[in-house]
């Protein structure tokens, strides 16, 4: 049996609408998924919305945001050079993708939501029986992706992400483009979030897998896990 192959969604946006305001990746939103299919041997590949470069939340590269995880990653040159070097959207054959998972930080707000090659490749990777995740800011991704009869592909289902209270404790209302739960729940998705914010929130339906903010990566992974073995079964 070949190995499964995941695609990690990451950002080429490095700033906020104030170019001296910088985000970018999350990166532990990457570093733990990528070390949770890299122990059941998948295969992973890296694309963003443009190729290339992608640069770092500064936020998450310090403590308490900075954990193993992501210190490991840093310290890796291999794993830094993957950054430097992503795919695009286009140059991915869907057929051999079993999981899409979009990685959050702010930025993505800028850049998934309306990339049509993003929709494209996640429109045909959900239609073809996969697996569509996202984890914190990275359900922006998903806000716009309509199926081939035309509906949203969160419309009715059960999800999760980045809540406006967490925006709001992180003091960055004012300089985000939208509110995307509010934007998730008008596309009609059934949204849910944990009782208390910054905790870890994992939503699951059928293939559709969500994680709620950066303390959810970890869990969203292992549960795209879960969903892996349960399509595996379902397709003997």
């Amino acid at each position: 049996m070949k190995a499964k192959t995941i695609v990690h969604v990451v950002t080429n946006v490095s700033h906020y609408q104030n170019s001296n305001e910088r985000t970018g990746l999350w990166l532990s939103e990457l570093s733990h998924a990528w070390e949770v299919f890299a122990a059941e041997g998948f295969t992973q590949i890296i694309v963003s919305p443009k190729g290339g470069e992608v640069p770092l939340e500064p936020r998450s590269l310090k403590w308490p945001n900075l954990d193993a995880s992501g210190r490991k990653w840093l310290m890796d040159e291999s794993k830094t050079t993957l950054l430097q070097n992503t795919l695009a959207p286009d140059v991915i054959d869907p057929a051999l993708v079993d999981a899409i998972y979009f990685t959050g930080g702010h930025a993505v707000m800028f850049d998934f939501s309306d990339s049509v090659p993003l929709q494209r490749l996640t429109r045909e990777v959900w239609e073809a029986g996969h697996v569509v995740a996202s984890v914190c800011h990275g359900f922006c991704g998903l806000l716009n992706i309509t199926l081939a009869d035309g509906s949203f592909l969160i419309a009715g289902r059960k999800m999760t992400g980045f809540s406006w209270t967490e925006e709001k404790l992180a003091g960055v209302t004012k300089k985000v483009p939208y509110n995307a739960e509010e934007v998730a729940k008008q596309r009609g998705a059934l949204y849910d979030k944990a009782l208390l914010p910054f905790t870890s929130n994992v939503v699951v339906d059928g293939r559709l897998v969500t994680g709620q903010n950066p303390q959810s990566a970890k869990a969203t992974a292992q549960m795209v896990l879960r969903a892996l073995q349960v399509e595996t079964k379902a397709a003997r």
